[in-house]
């Protein structure tokens, strides 16, 4: 029965989210010739409304933890990756504008895509391996500059809830590149929001923030790694029965 009531609530989450996307791609470029912040601002009401559609009809509630941590100064966002909720809650959510990196061919997916081409974000090609990370150094500093934040995820990929991925040091390459710190942060949406699965399960997702890492005098390896001990560490914080006592 508790399956049966888990798919009919995933399943009017996904209709109506669906219905939403199609509706907001519509107004959102009726806000194409708007300055830059409102047309951020008026883009972002869509997450607003899946993270509150995901608490109504799923029951995913969530904490917001150390958001006085986030500095009042150029940063880059490195998160762990568990799930799509941490893209759409983080857009919506944080003290400045972000600019997500990402695979150019989220751009081509129908009315989603459209939406996020209207925003200054840094779709890059993979397979130009150096050059794309050149692009993004580029980008980067421009979009630093006009004060908004750029997140990346560090691991890559979606990681199941228990495990941790291999960190990769693009992000922090591109704060030594830039000046500026990094700002980890933890979640554990996973335990809600799983990768690959269209069940959605009730309970509280915990966003932690830690405190600003520096770019000065680090190398890209040194400060990865200060930024995977920390969101691992706070992981097990977060999420203690997902690890293993050792």
């Amino acid at each position: 029965m508790r399956k049966a009531v888990l798919f009919l609530r995933s399943l009017v989450f996904a209709v109506v989210m669906a219905i939403a996307t199609v509706i907001w791609s519509f107004v959102c470029m009726l806000a194409a010739p708007l300055p830059y912040n409102k047309r951020y601002y008026v883009t972002s009401r869509w997450n607003v409304f899946v993270v509150w559609l995901a608490k109504v009809v799923c029951g995913i509630h969530y904490e917001f933890k150390g958001h006085e941590n986030f500095p009042d100064s150029p940063a880059i966002v490195l998160s762990k990756h568990q799930s799509a909720w941490e893209t759409i809650f983080l857009l919506a959510n944080l003290p400045r504008p972000l600019v997500f990196v990402f695979k150019k061919e989220i751009l081509y997916i129908p009315f989603f895509g459209w939406g996020i081409a209207l925003l200054r974000m840094i779709p890059i090609d993979r397979k130009q391996g150096k050059n794309a990370f050149r692009m993004v150094v580029a980008h980067g500093k421009r979009r630093l500059k006009d004060g908004q934040w750029i997140i990346m995820f560090p691991e890559g990929t979606r990681i199941p809830v228990g495990q941790a991925g291999k960190y990769k040091s693009g992000g922090t390459r591109l704060a030594i590149e830039t000046g500026v710190p990094v700002i980890p942060i933890a979640v554990n949406s996973g335990e809600c929001w799983p990768k690959n699965s269209f069940i959605k399960y009730p309970g509280k997702i915990t966003v932690s923030v830690g405190k600003p890492i520096s770019s000065e005098g680090q190398t890209p390896d040194g400060m990865m790694e200060q930024v995977e001990q920390w969101i691992e560490s706070e992981m097990r914080v977060i999420s203690p029965h997902a690890y293993s006592a050792g």
